[in-house]
């Protein structure tokens, strides 16, 4: 009886919440739309600042790929992370991730888009139609698979709805973050590559010579502003001290403390102003998006009977329609 009664305590204990005071360090991953070092240089002051804030050391957390972020928050390598919102997704739905704000411009707009962009010197690439062109034999550079708006954004918009796979489109199909595919176009070594506004607007402050060297022949619809991600698991009263350090950084303290939150938020990434409010519910775009790109896939898929055809696409409508309810339901963000 005594075993059974201390293995009770034991679990209990373990049931407990864990809070602030037991969290030695946080980590916060950052999606690698550049090279480590740039991310770094450019996150430091931020990072310095959350530290002193919340009371807890905040470690940077880099990998390769987008994917070792949501995987490193799905094995609590990674408690807090900047996604975009395709990544972002993928954090929630398998790592335990909860959106609790996200990016914004000084001007506080929040949003950007996705682009194609080429060489400035290509005068054969000019618009939508050109980089359809399968008869070219391009080189094209793709983004991560888990980029909102280097794969999923022009994986629809720019493919799906045009019934164009680029595997069986162009000569070559790359993969890189978004600066690698910046420098491959300006250096010539692909024809064109998706990126974004961000990416764009980040080259020209850090390597402008490059950045002359592009020019953009497509742009999608605005996109949601990036998603900062926390595990949902993290202590209340930690989460707390995040908020709020999140939501009054730039905004609250005295005049000099906002002053130096505006610098240093001005020269993170592409140029930030403070943070919004934000929630899972940013995502429901991106769920659309999956579904109305598996939709078109299905609807162009010839293999398929036109009752399997029927039976899927009543499947996807099905989830389409309940997220619009959802999406009905709540605040505009």
């Amino acid at each position: 009886m005594k075993r059974l009664i201390a293995a009770g305590l034991a679990l209990a204990a373990l049931a407990v919440p864990a809070r602030a005071e037991e969290i030695k360090e946080l980590n916060f991953g950052f999606i690698s739309t550049e090279s480590s070092a740039n991310l770094a240089k450019s996150f430091e002051p931020l990072i310095k600042d959350m530290e002193k804030a919340i009371g807890v050391p905040v470690k940077p957390f880099f990998v390769g790929d987008y994917a070792g972020v949501i995987e490193g928050m799905r094995f609590k390598k990674v408690d807090i992370a900047w996604y975009g919102n395709k990544s972002a997704m993928e954090a929630v739905d398998r790592a335990g991730g909860e959106v609790f704000v996200k990016t914004a411009k000084p001007d506080g707009s929040s949003g950007y888009y996705s682009l194609i962009v080429t060489n400035v010197d290509r005068n054969d690439i000019n618009n939508l139609k050109d980089i359809l062109d399968c008869s070219k034999g391009y080189n094209f550079g793709n983004g991560d698979p888990n980029s909102t708006s280097g794969f999923l954004v022009p994986s629809y918009y720019v493919f799906a709805l045009n019934n164009v796979d680029p595997n069986k489109c162009y000569k070559r199909v790359v993969a890189s973050n978004h600066e690698g595919n910046l420098l491959a176009v300006a250096n010539k070594q692909i024809d064109f590559a998706t990126n974004n506004t961000e990416n764009v607007s980040r080259l020209q402050q850090t390597r402008p010579a490059e950045a002359a060297k592009i020019k953009e022949v497509w742009r999608s619809p605005l996109i949601a502003g990036d998603p900062i991600v926390w595990r949902k698991d993290l202590p209340a009263d930690l989460k707390a001290k995040i908020y709020t350090f999140f939501m009054t950084y730039g905004r609250n303290g005295t005049p000099e403390e906002i002053a130096h939150a505006r610098e240093v938020l001005a020269k993170t990434s592409d140029g930030w102003g403070p943070f919004l409010a934000s929630s899972d519910a940013q995502l429901i775009p991106v769920r659309q998006l999956e579904l109305f790109k598996a939709k078109v896939k299905v609807q162009n898929d010839d293999k398929l009977s036109a009752d399997e055809k029927a039976a899927k696409v009543k499947e996807i409508d099905a989830k389409l329609a309940a997220l619009e309810d959802q999406q009905k339901k709540l605040p505009s963000m």
